[in-house]
């Protein structure tokens, strides 16, 4: 039984699954970011960085906030651990009555605020970013980007549904086909509609996740028998108590974002821009970090529903460490070559060499706050593993987020956008020391003092090696020379570096993240 196996720790065939898929899903993961890359590449090359990107980037706002809420976090976090249930007793005889009582639900629920958003877009506009110089360009925006509420939140129902089904490939490619409907759309349509094209190319992109992934979808369910429910069947009332912390913790966590916009529309054009370009690169490496702890999740709510405290700590110790060690690598690498990186991926076009010095300097900010962001999406999910109502992380989330409004309205005025990047840091930062103090009082008992050390070293041997990279970086036209030394420099130095100060397993950063991933059928077995 399941259940037996969840006790044991064993289940050899589901953890050989895992990490089959984890390797393929790691490569869409990585085309799907890759992608995006290239999308903002488009972005900046077709518009720059000036108003009418500011504005598309005010409509952005709606698909980021749908994707955190109905795809990365919320749905995910609900729906896996419902859908995972239905099948732990009894095959599948659970999982058609769950879409039958939530699926038609969640489409009403999601329908009304979209039309609501299209026909109220003025209003939003004008609380998101007062201070836009073309605020009807971005209401246009916003209306085709408002059709992204229904499509994200079944993209991610779907999501969740396959991956309890262990089915990981379709979900792992919806970020590649969201951003490839919006690069074709971009291309095909600019010179006709200007910065409206790329908005309509996330309505596009937002259909096409859901298409990528309906044929399996439908697999699953027509694979369902039809019969009723087991007594022990997950209730609509029950998904409800532990979706709604799990979604306020999201919009808080999304709300950052929104004061950066808001507090970056009253500053010159292309602030929101820049703000944007800086983050979407910076957190490059916290998405490779991030992709150990999602592999791991099932592994850690096994152990947590198991009773097994003592498994799911080590578990979680050695995530949160390979995390911060890839994390701060990153780090490093982007404050070490930030002028370089920007002028290779963007500056062409529109992007001029202003904009890449503005945007270097917001995304040196912006690392400053990787390891908290990276922590923050590690730690909620050992939080919300047990598919059980919390509200600490979204209590954790305020006062972060009361420190990056705060901190912005204070550091706009003198630092402009550098201002609202490090009040955003800060803000992040505080929220990753609470639910880490949290969690080993709460839910899993991690020795936070012990992780703290850790991440104190590592941030050291990060910041060695960020000026190793600086200090080494030969100067010319050509970003080029520079980026490769970098990749050779940064790495050497923070390896040498985490030896020195005693970190385990750092020295073997190379293949941290490989061996995380392409190991865990063996580590797994071994995981009590």
């Amino acid at each position: 039984m399941s259940t037996a196996v969840a006790v044991t720790g064993r289940a050899p065939a589901g953890e050989r699954f895992v990490a089959r898929a984890a390797a393929a899903t790691a490569v869409l993961t990585a085309a799907g970011a890759l992608a995006g890359l290239l999308r903002d590449q488009l972005v900046a090359s077709l518009f720059g960085a000036d108003g009418a990107t500011d504005a598309f980037l005010v409509s952005w706002t709606v698909p980021e906030v749908a994707a955190t809420l109905l795809i990365d976090e919320a749905m995910a976090l609900v729906l896996v651990p419902a859908f995972s249930l239905a099948l732990a007793h009894g095959t599948h005889g659970g999982v058609r009555g769950l879409i039958r009582a939530t699926l038609p639900r969640l489409l009403l629920a999601l329908a009304v605020p979209t039309a609501a958003l299209a026909a109220g877009a003025p209003l939003v506009v004008g609380v998101l970013a007062p201070g836009l110089p073309d605020p009807a360009l971005a209401v246009d925006c916003t209306r085709l980007t408002a059709v992204t509420l229904l499509t994200f939140g079944v993209a991610g129902y779907f999501s969740a549904a396959l991956r309890a089904h262990r089915s990981f490939l379709p979900p792992a490619a919806i970020h590649l086909s969201c951003n490839a409907g919006i690069i074709g759309t971009a291309l095909a349509c600019h010179a006709l509609w200007g910065v409206r094209a790329a908005a309509a190319g996330v309505a596009f992109g937002g259909l096409l996740m859901v298409l990528v992934q309906l044929p399996f979808f439908l697999r699953i369910r027509l694979r369902a028998p039809r019969r009723r429910p087991a007594p022990h069947a997950v209730a609509v009332p029950a998904l409800l108590s532990v979706a709604l912390p799990v979604a306020l913790f999201a919009l808080a966590r999304q709300s950052q974002v929104l004061a950066e916009r808001f507090l970056a529309s009253g500053l010159p054009p292309g602030a929101i821009s820049c703000l944007n370009y800086a983050q979407k690169v910076a957190q490059l490496p916290m998405v490779l970090a991030m992709m150990i702890c999602t592999v791991t999740l099932p592994l850690v709510a096994r152990a947590v529903a198991a009773g097994d405290l003592e498994r799911a700590r080590r578990r979680v110790e050695r995530d949160l460490v390979a995390a911060g060690v890839v994390v701060l690598l990153g780090a490093a690498y982007v404050t070490a070559l930030a002028p370089q990186i920007i002028r290779l991926l963007f500056e062409r076009g529109a992007f001029d060499a202003e904009a890449t010095a503005a945007t270097a300097a917001v995304m040196r900010v912006y690392a400053l706050g990787l390891l908290g962001h990276t922590l923050t999406g590690a730690l909620v999910r050992p939080f919300f593993s047990a598919g059980r109502p919390t509200w600490f992380p979204f209590a954790a989330m305020l006062p972060g987020l009361l420190v990056t409004v705060a901190g912005g309205l204070v550091a706009v005025g003198p630092l402009g956008a550098p201002g609202i990047a490090a009040a955003n840091a800060a803000g992040i930062t505080l929220t990753a020391l609470l639910l880490l103090r949290g969690l080993a009082t709460r839910t899993v008992p991690v020795d936070a003092r012990r992780l703290l050390g850790r991440f104190a070293r590592l941030a050291a041997a990060a910041l060695a090696a960020a000026a190793a990279g600086w200090a080494t970086a030969p100067p010319g036209p050509s970003p080029l020379p520079a980026l490769a030394l970098g990749c050779l420099v940064v790495p050497a130095v923070f390896a040498l570096a985490a030896r020195v100060l005693r970190v385990p397993g750092a020295v073997l950063l190379p293949a941290v993240l490989t061996t995380r991933i392409g190991n865990l059928k063996q580590r797994s077995h071994h995981a009590r």
